[in-house]
């Protein structure tokens, strides 16, 4: 039985290993960004799906995540998750456009969307930290689908205030990872450039930014991403204070051959930013991902439907009890740019039709020009938490 893998080890050992104590000396002063400040909407827990003083049972980053590994001779494993305890650093994620509200601006009540987003998207980064996940005010499904209007404005203003909340009252020093897929990806990069950036502290402490499913750009030749004064992509798995970022269409995609793929283009001068979490330096790594058993139907509505699961013949396979499952050598990812410019991971399948498993997974919208947009971060989840987890290890040895 596999628990978790060994190069995350000794990453998740060196993080548990600081001490908010200085070894029985004088008390550290802690800097406090935006000390004194208490939001009115985020002071209590009822506004976050994910916050280490949520009881365990409200607290989406404390659900079971359980993974079952099938791997090519259809042979299966089960890997447990295991939250950290008391880790000394911290995520904050902000959640994709995922809410079916009615209105062109989402309440702060979260519906199933959001909670089963969150937990696909955020909740397995809590192997190495506590997770802060508000809900925001965010522009809904509604505004893509209809003729309904959404102000982003007020869905900033909500990330920008529980992020304020958080730095104040529950940082105290520690380093921090930025987490966003989507609409929480264009949330967080203005984040970034107008309040983190400018900031010593802010930016001293951001371990890093995973920016994913939104177009983050830079000048072609340039690893300062575009809208920042300095702040560069990773293109190590020890750098910190660094962007991550792509967006991803599977490996001969129609709409990045002509050119009309959503995400990922070209503008100004400017190209579409690809740090593959698996391979930050280049080239085509096995991608580690992990797709949910259960469905969402809302989300589902939206997917075109390719397999049942990982096998092949369901019927005659194993049984999956776990909530995840994950099925290791079956995608490849390469950083990679269409004939027309646009800039993404590209994920090929490792099919084989003389073995047990499937031969295709979930992926595409029924808006077909957005590529895997829905999975983005599925199709490398492994990829992404073991990167981060080494990126804060990196930051926490540097103190």
């Amino acid at each position: 039985m596999r628990i978790i893998t060994g190069c995350l080890l000794p990453m998740l050992a060196a993080i548990m290993a600081c001490s908010d104590s200085n070894d029985g000396g004088a008390p550290t002063t802690v800097d406090v960004p935006f000390a004194g400040f208490t939001s009115p909407v985020y002071r209590d827990t009822d506004k976050w799906l994910c916050h280490p003083a949520l009881p365990v049972a409200e607290n989406i980053c404390a659900s079971n995540l359980d993974t079952t590994i099938v791997f090519a001779n259809g042979a299966t494993a089960v890997e447990p998750h295991v939250m950290a305890q008391n880790p000394q650093v911290d995520c904050f994620y902000v959640y994709p456009t995922v809410s079916a509200d009615d209105s062109g601006n989402s309440d702060l009540l979260a519906g199933a969307e959001e909670y089963f987003t969150t937990l696909n998207q955020a909740a397995r980064y809590s192997s190495f930290c506590r997770v802060f996940a508000p809900i925001y005010r965010q522009v809904t499904v509604n505004v893509i689908i209809s003729d309904q209007q959404g102000d982003r404005e007020v869905a900033y203003g909500d990330v920008l205030d529980s992020f304020k909340h958080y730095m104040s009252n529950h940082n105290q020093g520690r380093g921090y990872v930025l987490i966003g897929h989507s609409q929480g990806a264009g949330h967080l990069s203005r984040l970034l450039a107008e309040t983190i950036e400018p900031d010593a502290v802010l930016r001293e402490r951001m371990i890093a930014a995973h920016i994913l499913g939104s177009s983050v750009r830079t000048v072609e030749g340039s690893n300062v991403v575009s809208g920042t004064n300095a702040v560069e992509l990773c293109r190590a798995a020890d750098q910190t204070g660094c962007v991550v970022t792509y967006v991803s269409y599977r490996e001969g995609d129609a709409f990045v051959a002509d050119g009309s793929g959503r995400f990922g283009q070209p503008l100004d001068g400017e190209t579409s930013a690809c740090t593959n979490p698996g391979a930050l330096a280049g080239g085509s790594v096995g991608l580690r991902p992990y797709f949910p058993v259960a469905s969402n139907p809302q989300l589902d509505a939206f997917i075109i439907p390719r397999t049942e699961g990982p096998f092949a013949d369901a019927a005659n396979a194993a049984e999956i009890t776990t909530p995840f499952y994950s099925m290791p050598g079956f995608l490849e990812g390469q950083c990679t740019r269409g004939p027309t410019g646009i800039g993404y991971l590209r994920v090929g399948v490792n099919a084989d039709p003389s073995d047990p498993r499937a031969d295709d997974f979930n992926g595409e919208m029924i808006l077909q020009d957005w590529g895997l947009h829905l999975v983005d971060m599925t199709v490398a989840m492994g990829n992404l938490v073991e990167l981060g987890a080494g990126q804060a290890a990196s930051w926490v040895q540097s103190r």
